[in-house]
């Protein structure tokens, strides 16, 4: 450990170099305006050669060969490039393709094939994609109605939605990794999924509920994070790996990357694009551990979830997103210090390899190639939307140039096999179209004075993990002051609550229910006992003398837990295990009028101590909302708070990508 702890110190050295170096070249050679503007219609340009590269060699097959100008299936033979391009091709305003690539898809997709696919594939990319072009294309407020048009998305993306209900008929609530859309879950399929893969669907599934008034889809989705985060380990982490039967954990490695990532972002997003608080109490859990046990700054590795040792010094690709999650927490320090760590791999190779091993400061052996993720680009375009610094604008620049001039090929952009030499790979992914050019033509856009759907449309919008676009419009976005779930109970109903215990294995655990359409419960078997609400229904309201945690249902309980107790977390984490002082955030959003700002108060960063919480406020013009004021509190009673004039704000963060039935992006 201490050798290893060396080796971070060297590189805290080395990386301190290069970050000066990366400062002073920004501000000396920074991108004007006019060069922002011809770099935003590079980028579109990009775009076009990619999607028209795919219309005419691919469609309606999933994805482009981009070297050999031929398609493929990959995900479900649904024209998924397609799909996943509508509200790009929205964003830029391109009317007439927007217009025909909804009729077509109205027209001609159905799901009802014998196709097995991937549950989290499928709705980040495919379910996501209808509701965003549906929302897009229904509403005359986004200026891109189509007259015609009469909810046809909608109807496929509900159609879908059910046929992949199956999956979530799991003792634990947690899903199967794949689902055949016209026979369910096969009898032989694997029982193992992803952290990512079970808890990255609750906002394609609850914009889905809110627009049907179906509440059966927000439901299981729910349910499905309420069971991850329920086998959290002592400290707070979740692991890589879970079995969705027994609900233990088959691997404990600890990360923000790869199988885990995009289940700390749709907690935060949950929150925002719906208002439900239980979201951000368990972001807030989530954050602090993840700030204390895996951030060894500015870098971050995997630790096992129960001890919290290092088992894996790695920076993986995936985990660009993460300084973007962070500038949407207004946690910004610590994510322009990661950035610039993470975009110093870029610049050494050109691209960010899979895996670059933080103890030998090479690329990882077998994680060499770049498949043109979107994670590093995310970030950028969030950081400068925060801070305007012009270094984020340099760095859209060179992620331009190494794409333009290293991954382009015939037909539109290939994967790089190998980021040392540059090596070509005959696959472009959708998601190229979906998220890695749009958030350069947004980086650019932003810069160069922005005229688009998103910063300047009629809502504040969510980027899903895919990247698609949420609006948090009154018909989505429900600001509630109170949990209201399934869980929930209140302690004046001492009659009503029940307390579970048991001592069954996994194994033999059957005694378990689900009910579609109607109430819903799933027992939790475990060593340790929980509150729960009956099965008659949900309760709402504030409890007084309750922890959120309580009124939501979702902390542990001791068996022993009397009323004068005041949490249910009071003995956990003593000592060197506690988490409750680091990263407590307040977040104090102010309305961002869009206007040049000056050098003084470009980014206004306001760090202080709160009076009794211990907590840290920071001021970030990244949240473009009239009013809003987040508590991250300790686990002492006190209520978290959101604003009742909270509008909300916009964000989106990395992926997985699926290798078989495991989330891999």
């Amino acid at each position: 450990m201490r050798s290893l702890m060396r080796v971070f110190s060297l590189y805290l050295f080395i990386f301190s170099a290069l970050y000066g170096s990366f400062v002073r070249r920004a501000l000396a050679d920074g991108v004007t305006p006019e060069e922002a503007k011809q770099l935003r219609d590079e980028v579109r340009e990009m775009f076009y050669h990619a999607f028209d590269g795919y219309m005419e060699h691919a469609f309606p097959k999933d994805e482009l060969r981009p070297l050999s100008c031929q398609g493929e299936d990959t995900i479900g033979n649904y024209a998924l490039t397609l799909i996943d391009s509508l509200d790009t091709l929205a964003l830029l305003g391109d009317r007439e393709r927007f217009a025909s690539s909804v009729e077509w898809i109205g027209k001609n997709l159905q799901f009802d094939i014998n196709k097995t696919v991937s549950v989290f594939e499928t709705t980040i990319r495919i379910l996501g994609g209808l509701l965003s072009a549906h929302l897009i294309a229904s509403d005359y407020a986004t200026g891109m109605r189509i007259p015609s048009y009469e909810d046809q998305l909608l109807h496929l993306a509900e159609d879908l939605a059910r046929r992949m209900l199956p999956a979530f008929e799991t003792p634990t609530g947690i899903p199967f990794g794949s689902v055949n859309l016209m026979h369910g879950v096969d009898e032989h399929e694997s029982k193992i999924t992803s952290t990512a893969g079970g808890g990255t669907l609750t906002l394609e599934f609850g914009v889905l509920s809110r627009l049907t008034n179906d509440p059966i889809y927000e439901e299981v989705t729910k349910n499905a994070v309420h069971g991850l985060w329920a086998r959290r380990s002592k400290l707070n982490l979740v692991g890589a790996h879970i079995n969705v039967f027994t609900g233990e954990w088959t691997q404990k490695d600890a990360g923000i990357g790869t199988s885990i990532d995009s289940f700390y972002e749709y907690l935060l997003k949950a929150y925002l694009l719906f208002g439900e608080e239980e979201y951000l109490y368990i972001f807030q859990e989530a954050y602090g551990a993840t700030m204390h046990y895996l951030h060894n700054d500015p870098w971050y590795v995997e630790v096992n979830m129960d001890s919290a040792a290092i088992v894996w010094p790695l920076f993986n690709s995936l985990q660009a997103f993460w300084p973007g999650l962070q500038v949407l927490a207004g946690d910004i320090d610590p994510a322009i210090r990661t950035h610039a760590a993470f975009f110093s791999v870029w610049k050494r190779y050109g691209f960010t390899p899979e895996g670059f091993n933080l103890a030998t400061l090479n690329v990882q052996q077998g994680q060499k190639s770049y498949p043109l993720r979107p994670e590093l680009m995310e970030s950028t375009y969030w950081l400068y939307k925060a801070t305007r610094d012009p270094r984020y604008l340099d760095a859209g620049r060179d992620m331009v140039a190494s794409l333009q001039y290293g991954a382009r090929c015939p037909c539109g952009y290939c994967h790089i096999s190998d980021v040392e030499f540059h090596k070509q790979e005959d696959h472009m992914e959708s998601f190229f179209l979906a998220e890695t050019v749009k958030y350069l033509w947004l980086l650019f856009d932003l810069a160069a004075g922005p005229d688009n759907l998103v910063e300047n449309g009629p809502y504040k919008y969510i980027f899903s993990t895919e990247g698609h676009l949420l609006p948090a419009s009154p018909q989505i976005s429900l600001v509630r002051e109170h949990c209201s779930y399934l869980g929930a109970y209140c302690r004046s109903g001492d009659s009503r609550r029940k307390s579970y215990t048991s001592d069954t294995s996994f194994g033999e655990q059957k005694n378990y229910t689900k009910e579609y359409g109607g109430r819903m419960h799933t027992y939790l078997p475990s060593e340790t006992s929980y509150a729960s609400a009956p099965f008659s229904g949900f309760i709402k309201g504030v409890c007084p003398g309750l922890t959120h945690g309580q009124k939501c249902g979702i902390s542990y309980m001791n068996p022993t837990y009397t009323h004068d107790d005041n949490s249910d977390y009071k003995d956990r984490d003593q000592g060197e295990h506690s988490v409750e002082e680091s990263h407590s955030i307040v977040i104090n959003a102010n309305q961002y009028d869009g206007k040049e700002q000056s050098e003084d108060s470009e980014y206004n960063e306001d760090i202080r101590e709160s009076g009794n919480s211990g907590s840290k406020s920071v001021k970030d013009p990244a949240f473009q909302s009239n009013s809003a004021i987040i508590s991250f509190n300790d686990d002492d009673g006190n209520r978290l708070t959101d604003d009742s004039n909270y509008n909300h704000n916009d964000h989106e963060s990395g992926n997985e990508r699926s290798e078989s039935h495991f989330p891999q992006r």
